[in-house]
């Protein structure tokens, strides 16, 4: 048997070697910038560890989760200082268990039911808004700030009614909104808080980091975000009872929180009464919530780990190049808004956000499509304006206040890339091509 196993560590050891001389060869190429070169708002960041943790991971063949996805939910809790992280397969799979979580007859009086309000933005991305109407919900829609694009604490308290039972906010860009207010209204007022930090993955409010006021918190693992798993997300929390509900939606419903390959973790498997089932039904098969099988593979999660050891440099990467641009960009404030940062806040940026003013002499497309013309990539603010999109048409929402910030945005407001694969010569050569689109135009 030893002789056995140390073959087996051999022949694994041979083939993790080969993914190494692979990487090197495929992959481990010197990132220099020449004009001309494509300059992408996003993209993956990796070296060798991520590409051997996956084919490690194929190579144990267990497929769902495993090894892997235990050490990264452990290791992101750590990181954030929450008692709980799950990992599901996709940022947005994240928002939708979140908001289901919070539908549970579990919670009594406090769950959202058909007609209740839950308070979000119009300047935003569906998937933090769908699960609103999934659960047959009502959205209330407020706007935003126009440089931080995250709303004031004012128009949300404003946004309160007595139906009002949740605020579903994302951070938008990774720039924090100011969730220690926030928190404090829900706490006066009895409401959830689902932060969506799908952006803002290592952003910070003073020494704590965004995810840890809510109630629930999400987080996406798609490539343009802070760290990769190709696909994949996470819920986050400090509560345990959400917990084991948010669980419950994302496996099927179950109300078994066994995980895989254990049995009768809660020591009343075949003695309990749920519903009008039989006394002492099995409980790994006992349904209390209408879910979803919402799982990554060991694959996936094994690429995480290797990408959360990096997370770090990440962060600091990005807030190097979103100053650069900030700094060198400076010069024509007067003709674009350039984006902020609240006091007190440590933002791992998502992107590099621009407002073209009015009487720049230049409009958003026009300043897009130049900048696509040298080759920098560029993307509009998410949706703009949720609300003037046709799956939105004939819904039933509200809107407190003015959308005039908002439409600002869907008009004149773009975003270019931060991530860590840009170096500064790429930085320079978007900062001297807007240089001379501005100088131009006046």
């Amino acid at each position: 048997m030893l002789k056995e196993n140390k073959t087996e560590m051999e022949m694994r050891q041979r083939v993790i070697n080969a993914v190494i001389d692979y990487y090197k060869f495929k992959f481990e190429k010197e990132n220099k910038f020449s004009p001309g070169n494509r300059i992408n708002y996003a993209g993956r960041v990796f070296d060798h560890k991520e590409m051997t943790n996956l084919v490690d991971a194929s190579l144990d063949f267990w497929l769902t989760e495993g090894r892997f996805a235990e050490e990264f939910t452990a290791n992101l809790a750590d990181y954030l200082d929450v008692e709980t992280a799950m990992l599901v397969n996709s940022g947005s799979s994240a928002n939708l268990i979140a908001l289901s979580s919070l539908t549970s007859p579990k919670l009594k009086d406090r769950a959202i039911k058909q007609g209740d309000e839950v308070i979000t933005v119009a300047a935003g991305f569906p998937t933090t808004l769908n699960p609103i109407f999934q659960n047959k919900a009502t959205p209330v829609f407020i706007d935003v700030e126009l440089g931080t694009y995250v709303p004031k604490i004012e128009m949300i308290d404003k946004a309160i009614t007595p139906k009002t039972k949740a605020i579903m906010l994302a951070h938008t860009m990774g720039v924090p909104f100011d969730a220690v207010s926030l928190r404090e209204l829900c706490d006066q007022n009895g409401l959830w808080l689902i932060e969506d930090c799908c952006d803002a993955l290592g952003s910070k409010i003073g020494e704590k980091y965004l995810g840890t006021f809510g109630d629930l918190a999400t987080y996406s693992f798609y490539p343009a975000h802070q760290i990769t798993m190709g696909e994949g997300g996470a819920v986050v929390t400090n509560n345990d009872q959400l917990a084991k509900i948010a669980m419950s939606f994302r496996d099927w419903g179950r109300d078994c929180y066994c995980s895989g390959g254990e049995n009768n973790t809660c020591g009343k498997r075949f003695t309990q009464q749920f519903g009008t089932l039989p006394y002492g039904y099995d409980h790994k098969y006992v349904y209390s919530h209408i879910g979803y099988n919402l799982k990554v593979t060991d694959m996936q999660a094994a690429i995480g780990c290797a990408q959360l050891e990096k997370l770090e440099n990440f962060v600091e990467d990005r807030r190097r190049n979103w100053e650069t641009l900030r700094d060198g960009l400076l010069l024509f404030e007067d003709r674009m808004i350039l984006p902020e940062s609240p006091l007190h806040t440590r933002p791992c940026y998502f992107g590099f956000v621009i407002t073209v003013r009015k009487g720049s002499g230049v409009s958003r497309n026009e300043v897009t499509g130049y900048l696509e013309d040298a080759g920098i990539e560029t993307r509009n603010l998410f949706c703009g304006n949720l609300t003037r999109h046709p799956a939105y048409q004939g819904t039933d929402f509200k809107v407190v206040g003015s959308l005039h910030n908002t439409d600002t945005v869907m008009n004149d407001t773009f975003f270019i890339g931060v991530y860590p694969g840009l170096k500064k010569d790429h930085l320079l050569y978007v900062i001297e091509k807007l240089d001379r689109l501005f100088t131009k135009a006046k």
